[in-house]
């Protein structure tokens, strides 16, 4: 998830392409950074490729398949940083080159101004002895050891970082559990500690319920469905194999007796796919035993092992939220199937698939959160049948190659097989490739729904519906020349307060004609309601009336 290099902008592809590049010797820089600073070096003018890098091995085989790998960045070393453009003349080239050693400037001024710089753990501890928190944001391969240092000066430790062997995490883990100090993660993309964001996180309102999650975005969608009631305590992220058997949900355990003794969490709830039997009896064992109401969301398993333990089970991120709301509040806890009253629902769905044509008959969806993916899934496997994706529900169901759709396809971008093996950041960042998958999906005969996440909050990209937007208007523009009508349908992660702004977002893609729900598990469902022609809607409502 943090590996990067460069987009491509189409230019004329006769002209005759540079390549400079320049190496700055031991000048470490953070991921996210160097992730924005490519980015915005790729949208300037006259720039083809753009790649600022930590020239690791790794980084510097991804630009040796770009055609990127200049011999200076060939002979420098890992703690080394190297910038390299590829541009339309010489001079633009050195232009770019120089503007991202601004960027670069820049960056530092802002983060001293912000804050004191450190060279290491050990001169950060002398200086500020008081923190109880290291979160660890460098290559995979470093990652475990700058970790342990942090453990053994007693500090709880959150690892951004991917590309950590397991075999280390396990380790970490342990040896956090004996000094009793958290490790979240590896490949921890959120957490909330006391009101602080750190990774991808979402600006929350501070309150009583605490949250414990193996998911990223499932964290930020019931982090952010919460932020609308009482309030957040705690996020604390495990890492997405914190529950597999070898490592034996530690992280989770700990989290959740870091809730069960906060005096500021009232009400908890526990976020992960399904875990192996065992683990998940040790975690449902402890859950019994918090004397704090508990929802436990494992995606897709088998509720009645949560209920035969005492606790609420949970089908979907919203319906946790939903329902730790609910107890939080004494209240009995109500499905929720669409928040919008049926009739307005109805008639949604009906303005889209009346248009649709008799061939239209799959729904595409193209995530950047792989958990919303996976839950998507899990509410339409019941509805529409097989789901085919490069994450799926099922072995059979694995696509052939990701980059074609059959019938109903929901694809994870997010997946390591098109951000670190492409050498792309994460979609949540960068949606080039997103971009294309939707534009080729509105190209299919066959496609009558699209649907999409859109995630907000620290970290992700500073405007991702207006980015998106115009893609959308493009596809639906595709399927209207070739006389059909594409439905888009999409959720927005997040809260009014995110950087984004929630409201900003869900009205720019509602301008380009997207249909905009309120949660992930919302949008799967009218999605599902508008390919089927208005067909699945008692068996998705279940004879439930209201509203």
């Amino acid at each position: 998830m943090k590996k990067f290099i460069m987009p491509r902008q189409p230019l004329d592809i006769g002209s005759t392409m540079v390549l400079r590049s320049i190496v700055y010797q031991g000048e470490y820089r953070d991921s996210i950074l160097l992730m924005r600073i490519s980015q915005q070096l790729c949208n300037l003018d006259g720039v083809r490729q753009a790649a600022v890098v930590m020239a690791t091995d790794a980084n510097k085989n991804l630009l040796k398949d770009a055609g990127m790998l200049t011999e200076e960045v060939a002979a420098a070393g890992a703690n080394d940083l190297a910038v390299v453009i590829e541009a339309i003349t010489p001079e633009r080239a050195e232009e770019v080159v120089a503007k991202a050693r601004e960027m670069l400037e820049e960056a530092a001024r802002e983060r001293e101004e912000a804050e004191a710089v450190y060279a290491t753990i050990e001169s950060a501890n002398t200086a500020r002895p008081d923190t109880n928190l290291v979160l660890i944001s460098v290559p995979g391969a470093f990652a475990a050891r700058e970790a342990k240092k942090a453990l053994e000066l007693g500090k709880h430790v959150m690892i951004f970082s991917d590309g950590v062997p397991l075999e280390e995490e396990i380790e970490l883990k342990r040896l956090g559990e004996k000094k009793g100090l958290l490790v979240m993660g590896p490949d921890c993309g959120t957490s909330i500690i006391k009101g602080i964001g750190l990774g991808f996180a979402n600006v929350v309102k501070r309150g009583p319920i605490g949250v414990v999650a193996a998911s990223g975005t499932g964290a930020q969608q019931v982090s952010s469905l919460i932020s609308s009631g009482p309030g957040i305590s705690h996020v604390i992220g495990t890492g997405g194999r914190d529950l597999h058997d070898v490592v034996g949900g530690i992280t989770m355990l700990m989290g959740l007796k870091f809730l069960i003794d906060d005096p500021d969490t009232k009400t908890i709830v526990l976020i992960s796919k399904p875990p192996s039997l065992k683990v998940a009896e040790k975690i449902l064992h402890s859950a019994k035993q918090a004397g704090k109401p508990t929802v436990v969301c494992f995606l897709g398993g088998d509720p009645k092992v949560i209920e035969d333990a005492g606790l609420v089970p949970a089908a979907t991120l919203e319906d946790a939220a939903i329902k730790a709301i609910a107890l939080q509040r004494g209240e009995i806890p109500k499905i929720t199937i669409f928040s919008a009253s049926f009739d307005e629902v109805k008639k949604m769905a009906e303005e889209e698939y009346r248009r649709l044509k008799p061939e239209q008959q799959y729904i595409r969806g193209i995530y950047s959160g792989g958990t919303f993916c996976s839950e998507a899934m899990v509410v339409l496997r019941d509805l529409i049948g097989d789901v085919y994706s490069n994450i799926p529900l099922k072995p059979e169901l694995k696509l052939d190659d990701s980059n074609k759709s059959k019938e109903h396809t929901f694809i994870d971008m997010g997946d390591d097989e098109f951000t670190a093996k492409l050498g792309k950041p994460h979609p949540m960042i960068y949606h080039e490739l997103r971009q294309k998958r939707m534009l080729a999906e509105a190209s299919d005969p066959k496609t009558a729904v699209m649907l999409l996440d859109v995630v907000l909050g620290y970290g992700a990209h500073e405007d991702p519906a207006g980015a998106l937007a115009p893609t959308i208007a493009q596809a639906k523009r595709i399927a209207e020349q070739e006389g059909r009508y594409l439905s888009v349908v999409a959720s927005v992660c997040g809260t009014k307060e995110d950087p984004q702004n929630l409201d900003t977002q869900i009205e720019k893609l509602r301008r380009v004609g997207v249909v905009v729900m309120p949660s992930n598990a919302q949008a799967a469902r009218m999605a599902a309601l508008i390919a089927s022609r208005g067909k699945l809607w008692e068996k998705i409502v279940g004879g439930i009336k209201y509203g």
